[in-house]
């Protein structure tokens, strides 16, 4: 089943850290987030596969936005 990860706030995409394909642990990097000059990274809560990155660096969230799936 897939897991998709949601922005819980509005903020900036500062950086993305995984990519496309690349396989994953709970708990590791996917994107770090920018708001109010705050760094918040956003973690996979799964293990698997990023099936989809929705995400690129500058883009603006807001909150309940799709940001990446996991298979």
């Amino acid at each position: 089943m897939a897991d998709e990860i949601r922005a819980e706030m509005v903020a900036n995409v500062w950086k993305v850290v995984a990519a496309a394909g690349a396989e994953v642990a709970e708990g590791d990097t996917l994107v770090i987030l920018e708001s109010m000059k705050m760094e918040i990274p956003v973690l996979a809560e799964s293990d698997g596969t990023v099936a989809q990155l929705a995400v690129n660096e500058g883009d603006v969230v807001q909150e309940g936005d799709l940001i990446a799936v996991i298979e």
